[in-house]
């Protein structure tokens, strides 16, 4: 998939009023999430990744004394993406569900099954949410 593409469906799915809007809880989500998976597994993410939006993976992943590994579930999941795309809980919630599904789109073999493997369940429920749950 690319990067306009992936922005694009960001942007329609989560009814958000720009590709910016859509650019920011991308990289929100991504940032949280390469946060919350091992190194490698956000780094084979990241691989799957066009360049653009893979960086948002990478550059947690990459920066020195950045975290990653932590360990977090939902609530402080939805808080840091809140956080970082200056948005509401609910809000929050609903663009990484939407993420979350076209990352399932965008990547193949069992990437994402392997991410939702290291998370807790109600963290893993929420990637499993949809856009539209």
């Amino acid at each position: 998939m690319q990067h306009d593409t992936f922005i694009g469906q960001v942007q329609a799915r989560a009814r958000l009023d720009s590709r910016g809007a859509a650019e920011a809880a991308t990289r929100a989500t991504l940032e949280t999430l390469a946060e919350r998976i091992p190194a490698d597994l956000a780094n084979d993410l990241a691989a799957q990744l066009p360049r653009e939006i893979s960086e948002h993976v990478r550059r947690i992943t990459t920066q020195a004394g950045a975290e990653h590994g932590s360990r977090f579930g939902q609530d402080e999941f939805i808080s840091r993406v809140r956080d970082r795309a200056h948005t509401d809980d609910p809000k929050a919630a609903h663009m990484a569900r939407v993420v979350f599904e076209i990352l399932d789109e965008a990547t193949t073999g069992s990437t994402m099954d392997k991410v939702r493997h290291s998370l807790p369940d109600d963290l893993r429920q929420l990637t499993l949410a949809g856009s539209t749950g």
